[in-house]
């Protein structure tokens, strides 16, 4: 067996969030005990914090994030996945040797056990509570076999935040390009609206659907936000125009569809109530207004009912449409071009030591943190 010098013995901290009251969170510790065959012990490096994950955590019952890394202290409490870097500091597998980097969904914790299977660019968790979760979500490429990765100053950082942000963003773009496929049969693109408009312009999902809709001709991209951080979104140069949440009964009554990142029913409401059947399709994908009050649901909204948005949908049916090859090669692209342009609008923040992840979690919970800002969280430094 195969050993890095200070990874066991001592115990793991994790951070674990209340389920009902994800406001809460607390740095828990348990044992490391020894790996079984098969087993790898990956170090937590370093790990995004962002609105996202406060969402995984008010979804964690609907879609099932609490089970990615269930949490042994009982349900009370939950641990929340985040994208982030690791390496393999022990090893009980013949073919994930010690010292391999690789980037994917991990814990908020100091390190995570896994049971292991290598694939052609890395290894994937077959732990048996993994089984149900899509491939995309519990696949590890290593970082010498991983097309996306890079090596710049602040790279591994970027890509903890954007990269599967940017992904999600970039996928409901194209199905909002070819109306979900429906344009193979003679359908306008974005279901003949000419408008779209994205709730909570500033979070960083619906900056990079913005950038792709802003190179698509035929339609205007409108970006509802807070009236403190309109001048942000304004800056970025993706938006046609700005709208706040207190003005949305200025937004042109033309045919449109909408985005939500905001998870605000009241928000959603108001737009639907505005554009009654102007509305072509209604899409939900996040809740970065995590304290919104949840109303009752889509049965009173005027105009069409929403659709949750899934992303690992989009990337079977692209993977399908496109082929695996291009499909790669589209998302790689287009992925770096985003990221490496959000040099001009983001500057990175490090919350590291004993106290770091809960600090981060904190902060992005309160809403204290400005959209040009991204956290990178770490037990270690």
């Amino acid at each position: 067996m195969a050993r890095h010098g200070d990874t066991t013995g001592n115990p793991t901290a994790v951070l674990e969030v209340r389920r009902t009251a994800i406001g809460e969170a607390e740095t828990h510790h348990e044992p490391r005990v020894e790996l079984g065959d098969g087993q790898i012990r990956l170090r937590i490096d370093a790990f995004a914090v962002t609105a996202n994950n406060i969402s995984y955590a008010g979804a964690g019952d609907l879609l099932g994030y609490w089970d990615f890394f269930p949490s042994p202290d009982g349900p009370e409490w939950g641990r929340v996945p985040a994208v982030g870097w690791a390496e393999i500091v022990e090893s009980r597998h013949p073919d994930l040797a010690v010292g391999g980097r690789y980037h994917g969904w991990f814990p908020m914790a100091e390190a995570v056990t896994f049971t292991a299977t290598p694939t052609s660019d890395g290894f994937r968790d077959d732990g048996p509570h993994r089984q149900a979760h899509a491939p995309i979500y519990r696949s590890y490429p290593r970082t010498d076999l991983d097309p996306f990765h890079d090596a710049a100053a602040e790279g591994e950082d970027r890509h903890a935040l954007l990269r599967v942000l940017f992904l999600t963003g970039f996928l409901a773009e194209e199905f909002f390009a070819d109306s979900g496929g429906a344009t193979s049969d003679g359908a306008a693109a974005y279901f003949g609206a000419e408008q779209v408009i994205v709730l909570s312009a500033s979070s960083k999902t619906a900056i990079g659907f913005a950038q792709r809709a802003a190179e698509r001709a035929g339609i205007t991209v409108v970006g509802l936000t807070s009236a403190s951080n309109a001048d942000f979104v304004r800056s970025l140069g993706y938006y046609d125009s700005i709208v706040t949440y207190d003005d949305i009964g200025s937004i042109d009554d033309v045919d449109s569809v909408v985005i939500d990142m905001a998870g605000n029913p009241s928000v959603l409401g108001t737009v639907h109530a505005h554009l009654g059947d102007r509305l072509r399709y209604s899409m939900m994908i996040g809740k970065s207004h995590h304290d919104a009050v949840p109303e009752t649901g889509a049965a009173g909204l005027a105009g069409p009912a929403p659709v949750f948005f899934f992303a690992p949908s989009e990337v079977q049916r692209r993977t399908e449409s496109w082929g695996a090859d291009e499909y790669l090669r589209r998302v790689v692209d287009a992925t770096r071009a985003f990221i490496d342009g959000s040099r001009t609008w983001m500057t990175i923040e490090h919350r590291t030591g004993p106290d770091g992840p809960k600090s981060a979690w904190d902060a992005i919970y309160a809403g204290g943190v400005p959209p040009s800002v991204g956290i990178i969280a770490s037990y270690h430094g």
